[in-house]
């Protein structure tokens, strides 16, 4: 089954089980370029990740018969994984030089690649680190402005900067399918906009009711299974949108 129409209860983030764990199992491989001596802004690592996730899925190499296009359908009709590796100086170099792209923001760099089958990851890609991974930022970020997309993290989830990447490219994926071609068209012309953000307690209870994309986790690493980690609030989400016919 297509990850672009979702039956209930088919969630590809949840942990219950599902069709989608009958699928062979893949994962979407991303790699931050950390560099001791200019490590990227936590903010800007996270935003510039969402955005790789959105390129490479509107990629011409992921549609149609693109040499792309069979692994993330595969992708996609399991459960969505990614994971968010480090690489610096000459890892960083060997991770340029395999298929993917790079993506960067203010401060980071990240590269997202071609989804892989979970025991399947390129060697110079496996070696690389994945636990630990955490960054800050210098000053707080300033307040998301409410005409670009905003992908709200869970203020009561402590995530390492590694998985709330992850978490970020979840909220953004789970918005792309929502919207329409148009809306799609115009979100890629802004080179993909957006921000992340922690919300504060009481607007996080909002979100995760308002009918927004909501991401709850399978609970793989760090946080527990069903934690709800992001929301992702598209501006073009909010308004009131005509009732999908019954099948």
């Amino acid at each position: 089954m297509s990850a672009d129409h979702q039956s209930p209860g088919d969630s590809p983030f949840q942990s219950e089980a599902s069709l989608r764990d009958a699928a062979p199992q893949h994962v979407l491989p991303l790699v931050v370029r950390l560099e001791r001596s200019a490590p990227p802004a936590r903010t800007d690592a996270l935003e510039t990740a969402a955005r790789a996730v959105l390129v490479m899925l509107c990629d011409e190499r992921s549609l149609g018969d693109g040499a792309w296009a069979r692994a993330v359908r595969d992708w996609q009709d399991a459960r969505i994984r990614k994971v968010v590796r480090r690489a610096r100086g000459a890892e960083w170099r060997r991770a340029e030089a395999l298929d993917g792209i790079t993506v960067g923001g203010k401060t980071a760099e990240v590269r997202v690649f071609p989804p892989v089958p979970l025991d399947g990851w390129p060697k110079d890609l496996a070696r690389l680190q994945v636990s630990g991974t955490d960054l800050d930022d210098p000053e707080p970020p300033a307040a998301a402005d409410p005409a670009v997309p905003v992908i709200w993290l869970n203020p009561e989830l402590r995530m390492s900067a590694g998985k709330a990447m992850a978490q970020a490219g979840h909220g953004a994926q789970l918005a792309w399918w929502e919207l329409s071609e148009e809306e799609r068209d115009a979100w890629r012309a802004s080179g993909f906009a957006l921000a992340v953000r922690t919300a504060d307690p009481a607007r996080w209870r909002e979100l995760t009711t308002s009918g927004l994309p909501l991401v709850r986790d399978a609970g793989f690493t760090e946080i527990a299974p069903n934690s709800c980690t992001v929301v992702a609030d598209h501006p073009a989400l909010r308004r009131e949108r005509p009732a999908e016919p019954q099948m």
